[in-house]
């Protein structure tokens, strides 16, 4: 196998450009964390480590991939239960730094991300049925969009009277809404909907992992810089 990649290896392309922006995105929000209020430190902390985690996993699997020509799906998995963990918990942090949350809703998030993850990792990898592992899964992401909509993160989004708070609650679950439902989708149609080509599944993941995650950074980053603006001109 050719130990370089190719002009013409559009499945690694798009591997080594994630693996870029994420390293990229990662220290810019780590930079950009002294720039911001206070309150938002732990927000831009933790973006940053997703970010991170994200950008090393993206290198390994563009040097795997450049090496044998193989990028198993099932090894995203890696990934996604730590990210996607790490940036539904961040709807919690966010809340918190403005409102008051109970602790209960960082532990509802939590398992929530952990069930939706971990379901449909069991159901891919073989250890249950995967139509068992894709109800799972959805019923842990739909579960996150009920209470991001109707429940205590919900509620304490509108009570916040915080406009930053607002803009980046609402993008972030516009993207949870919207972007996410291409993970369950793509479960369904490479698991139970007679498969689908691994390279072309390997490279949606990688477009949406892009909007998922480093533009739901900026997302974060926005309001961040916004709220930050207004508390210095109200100083």
């Amino acid at each position: 196998m050719n130990s370089t990649l190719l002009p013409t290896d559009i499945v690694g392309g798009t591997f080594w450009l994630l693996s870029m922006a994420m390293f990229g995105a990662s220290i810019f929000f780590l930079l950009e964390r002294t720039k911001v209020a206070t309150k938002w430190h732990t927000t831009m902390t933790l973006l940053g480590v997703v970010m991170l985690v994200s950008a090393v996993f993206y290198h390994y699997i563009k040097t795997m991939w450049v090496d044998t020509g193989s990028a198993p799906i099932i090894l995203r998995y890696l990934d996604w239960i730590l990210t996607h963990t790490m940036q539904i918990v961040l709807f919690y942090v966010i809340l918190s730094a403005v409102t008051k949350v109970s602790s209960a809703l960082f532990w509802r998030l939590l398992i929530g991300s952990l069930v939706m993850v971990i379901g449909e990792f069991l159901g891919a990898a073989g250890y249950m049925s995967a139509t068992l592992g894709f109800i799972i899964g959805v019923v842990g992401w739909l579960y996150i969009l009920g209470e991001l909509y109707m429940g205590e993160a919900g509620r304490a989004n509108l009570e916040s009277g915080n406009e930053a708070t607002h803009m980046a609650f609402n993008g972030l679950r516009l993207i949870l809404t919207i972007g996410w439902a291409i993970y369950p989708l793509g479960y369904f149609i490479n698991n139970l909907g007679g498969g689908i080509d691994v390279n072309s599944l390997n490279i949606v993941y990688n477009l949406s992992d892009f909007l998922n995650k480093v533009i739901f950074g900026f997302v974060i980053y926005k309001a961040a810089m916004n709220d930050t603006q207004l508390v210095n001109e109200s100083n």
